[in-house]
This record gives structure tokens, C-alpha cells and sequence, in this order.
């Protein structure tokens, strides 16, 4: 290949780290921001899990908790932007794990992401799904005379086939996409902000959201002071900043189609960390200012729907939810492809059973059945979403937020392992053209320490009636995160033992050239 072709400077660091240029490399810095844009999503996930928030901890857990997470989550972000500039591939934080770690940490850390990315695309594309019912519902008089878990899950799949159509067409239109998506996420955030601040006759004071406690989870018999609601109620409240505010190593996935992938896929991650934060501050606040009515809020499970309905008219509260509901469709699209992405670099190595055909490029250059398998587990994964499930008199999709968990705890798990390994590589570690120098030493272990505490709580019980132990007690409460991933790793190791470690040698490579032929053409 050497003679066939002069490479250039991304085809020639690819060809370094052991693979042929098989994806289309069209992606301007800017379009590979603008997909960790969107899968970050602050239409998305601060409307569809503003419940969490809401229910343990209330306004005060939300205005004080989004900023302290986002900080944390910075950090990480500046660890995996440092990592992707080194090693710009479609595999991402698996290459990573595997090049500083070996076989062993790259299978774990591939599985890890993917099942959180699988995880990911689910949840967003059902938060999509129930969005465009209230929508509808709110618009239309006759789209409906009551809330149906069976319409909202075939809203759900027809979500993902038309994300699917979207990411099996061409990767160019996927580009162009997400760049209109980022557009949408910042005009229409700030549509939605300034009609919560100028719609509404009455708003409440800073100080009201600021210091106003909720505990809706039944835990400590709903009490909002004690040892039990700050140490185990209030931190479950991090759920809603962690789970915002994820998928961003989709730039990493992408940077193989990223032109100049060692310096944007880098600065994607982190600015689209850095803009997500900051923005979705601001659209919490405003709907937090926007509440007329705490119990009425809490009653209705902690929706954020519960306060458009209170403070706007009918007109404006559908237009805020179809602003939501359009954003939160980009942000599936976008979620597909960082899944499939990752899907085929995992299966490109022989890691994922069925490889060859997840490694398949259609005539677009585009992994199709990748696309068509994350399609398939979407809807297993969320198919306990179709169990009703009522606390506190209100219908509270329980499995939703579990795939969310389930979705934290794989992709920070994941996240955690290559930037563990980094910081033990220390100065031996030989950083791309973006770096964080010698402040790896800091921010490293404080990354790594975070994503631990936080995975410990995406496992724990978001409701009384999903611990064993108490009455009331029933499967349909339970955040089956605990079940699920506890499973996955044990399934894992057990195949590790039994089979993998005998064949997986980590990434293959795909080019039939040494590394200094690559740098010296």
C-alpha cells in the first residue's frame, strides 16, 4: 500500500497505529464537536431525567449539583482529550486501554463502552419517543384520551428506524446533520429559556431554588434533613449531570472520519463537555424558575412537563416540548452513529460475536449491520418500559431510568480504565498534538475517584418499593442497572477464562506496512 498511495498526515498516524483508511475521512474539527454536542444533548437529557434531580433532592439538588458534577466530568474530559489525541482511532477508548494496558483491559474497557453506548442510544431514543407523545398530546385534543406505555414504545421504534435510515444513508449526510443539530440545540435552548423568563406571570426567587429540598422517593419517609437524605437520597440526584453530560467519546469513535483528528477530536471532546455545562445550567434554572407550584411538580413524579403544564399556555408549553422532542431525535441519530462506530472498530479486532458482519461497510462506506443489530438491542434492553409502574399516584418510567444507569455506569467504567492506565504510564506515556502536561498527575486519580463514587450510586435503589427487603416490594421498582451489569461482567470473565484469552490478542492491524514506512512515505 505504500507504493500505491501518498497518505496524508491523518492517514499516515492511522496507518502508525496499525489500520488502513476504510472510513471516509469528511469531517471538519467542527463536525466532530458537533456529534458529542449532540449526544450530550441538553434538550435530551435534562428534560427526560430532570425527574431524577427533582425527586432526590429537589431545586436545591439540581441548581448546586449540575455545576459540582460538571466540574468532575471536565476533568475526565480533559484526560480522554489528551488520550484521543494520541491515539486517533474509531476504537477509542478500547485502542487506549488495549495500548496501555494489554489485551485484558482493552476487552473489558471495548465491552464496557459498548454496553453503555447501547445503553445511551436506547434511553434517548425513548426519552425522543415520550417527548413527541406530550407533544402531540398537548397540541392535539384528539391524539389521545389517556397515556399509553404501548403507543409510546411503537413511537420508540419508529424513532430508531428513522435514526437507523439516517446513519445507514451516508456518512456525509450524518455530517451535515449534526451540524444542523448543534444549531438547533443552541437556538432552541435559548427559545426555551426565554419563554420560561418571559412567558410566565410568576417565577420563583433564586433563593427559593436554591435552598427548596424534595425527597420523593419514599426513602426515610420522605424526609428532606438527616444523615439519610444528604448521604444516600441527594447523591442519587448526580444521575441527571452524569447521564447529560456522556457520549462525548464520540469523538473519539468518529476520529478516524475527523480530518486533523489528533487536534479536533481532542478540543471535541472537551468543549463539548465545557458548552453543555454551561448551558444547561442555565436551561435548569429557568426551569426551576418557572415552577408555580412545588407539589404539584412532585406529585406528578417530578416531570419537567409538570411545570410547562403549570406556566405556560397550551401553545407554548407544545412548542417548548417539540423543541425538546426535535433536539432530542438529533441527539438519537448522533447516538446511533457513536455506537456503530465503536461496534465496528470492537468487531474489526474479532471481539464481538459476529464479527464479520458488524465489520461490514455498505456502498456508503457505513457499517449497516452495526446500525440494524444497536436497533435490535435498543428494544430489548427497553422492552420493561412497557410494565406500568405508578409511585406516588403517577406513572414513572422505572426501566427508562435504568437503561440510563445502565448506560453511566457502562460508558464511565469504561471511560475510567485507559485513563487509570495513562496515569500509570506517567511520563513514559508519549502525548499527540493536544495535552494536559504534567496536570495528568491531579487530574487522573480525581477521575477516576469520581467515576467510582458515581457508578456506585447508578446502582443503587431510586425507589422503596425496589429494595427487597421493605414492603410493597416489587421487580417492576427495581433499577435493574444492579442486575444487568453485575451479569455482563460476570458473562465476561467467564468468557475471558474460558475462551477469549486463548485468541484475543487486541486491536489487529489492517495496513500490510511498518510504522516507520507509514511516517517515511
Amino acid at each position: 500500500m505504500a507504493s500505491d498511495t501518498n497518505l496524508n498526515a491523518d492517514e499516515q498516524r492511522l496507518a502508525e497505529l496499525g489500520y488502513k483508511q476504510e472510513l471516509n475521512r469528511t469531517w471538519s474539527g467542527f463536525s466532530n464537536f458537533a456529534i458529542s454536542f449532540s449526544i450530550i444533548s441538553i434538550l435530551a437529557g435534562c428534560f427526560t431525567t430532570f425527574a431524577v434531580g427533582w425527586n432526590n433532592g429537589g431545586p436545591m439538588a439540581i441548581f448546586w449539583g449540575w455545576p459540582l458534577v460538571s466540574v468532575f466530568i471536565l476533568v475526565i474530559g480533559f484526560c480522554m482529550s489528551e488520550l484521543v489525541s494520541a491515539f486517533p482511532t474509531s476504537g477509542g477508548i478500547y485502542w487506549w486501554a488495549s495500548k496501555l494496558g494489554g489485551a485484558k483491559a482493552g476487552f473489558y474497557t471495548g465491552w464496557l463502552n459498548l454496553i453503555g453506548l447501547l445503553a445511551i442510544c436506547a434511553s434517548v431514543a425513548y426519552g425522543c419517543a415520550t417527548f413527541l407523545d406530550l407533544t402531540l398530546d398537548t397540541w392535539s385534543t384528539s391524539w389521545a384520551s389517556h397515556y399509553s406505555l404501548t403507543r409510546v414504545f411503537l413511537l420508540f421504534l419508529g424513532v430508531l428506524v428513522l435514526a437507523a435510515l439516517a446513519n445507514i444513508f451516508s456518512s456525509h449526510l450524518l455530517a451535515v446533520i449534526n451540524n444542523v443539530s448543534v444549531w438547533w440545540h443552541v437556538a432552541g435552548a435559548t427559545a426555551v429559556v426565554l419563554i420560561l423568563l418571559l412567558v410566565p406571570d410568576h417565577h420563583s426567587s433564586f433563593h427559593t431554588i436554591a435552598t427548596t429540598k424534595v425527597n420523593n422517593t419514599g426513602f426515610f419517609g420522605g424526609h428532606t434533613g438527616g444523615a439519610g437524605f444528604f448521604l444516600y437520597v441527594l447523591p442519587l440526584a448526580a444521575i441527571l449531570t452524569q447521564y447529560t453530560i456522556t457520549g462525548y467519546d464520540a469523538s473519539a469513535h468518529l476520529s478516524e472520519e475527523t480530518k486533523d483528528a489528533a487536534d479536533g477530536a481532542a478540543k471535541g471532546i472537551w468543549r463539548s463537555i465545557f458548552y453543555s455545562a454551561i448551558g444547561g445550567w442555565i436551561l435548569l434554572i429557568c426551569f426551576l424558575l418557572a415552577v408555580q407550584n412545588v407539589d404539584g411538580v412532585t406529585t406528578k413524579g417530578g416531570a419537567v412537563d409538570a411545570i410547562f403544564g403549570q406556566a405556560l399556555t397550551t401553545n407554548w408549553h407544545a412548542l417548548v416540548l417539540a423543541i425538546s422532542a426535535a433536539g432530542q431525535f438529533f441527539c438519537t441519530v448522533a447516538c446511533m452513529t457513536s455506537c456503530t462506530r465503536m461496534l465496528f472498530a470492537f468487531s474489526r479486532d474479532g471481539a464481538v460475536p459476529g464479527h464479520r458482519y458488524w465489520r461490514t461497510l455498505n456502498a456508503n462506506r457505513v457499517p449497516v449491520y452495526s446500525v440494524l443489530l444497536t436497533v435490535v438491542i435498543a428494544l430489548i434492553l427497553t422492552a420493561p418500559a412497557l410494565i406500568k409502574v405508578d409511585i406516588g399516584g403517577a406513572p414513572v418510567p422505572v426501566a427508562f431510568f435504568a437503561v440510563v444507569s445502565i448506560g453511566v455506569v457502562g460508558l464511565y467504567l469504561a471511560f475510567a480504565i485507559p485513563i487509570y492506565l495513562r496515569w500509570r504510564a506517567g511520563d513514559n506515556f508519549k502525548p499527540g498534538n493536544w495535552t494536559i502536561g504534567s496536570k495528568y498527575k491531579w487530574m487522573a486519580p480525581i477521575a477516576v475517584a469520581e467515576i467510582v463514587i458515581t457508578s456506585i450510586i447508578a446502582l443503587l435503589p431510586t425507589s422503596i418499593g425496589g429494595v427487597p427487603w421493605k414492603d410493597g416490594f416489587a421487580m417492576k421498582y427495581v433499577n435493574y442497572t444492579i442486575i444487568v451489569v453485575p451479569v455482563a461482567l460476570l458473562v465476561l470473565w467467564i468468557w475471558w477464562h474460558v475462551s477469549v484469552k486463548n485468541w484475543f490478542t487486541g486491536p489487529k492491524t489492517t495496513i500490510d506496512m511498518t510504522p516507520e514506512q507509514a511516517a517515511a512515505d
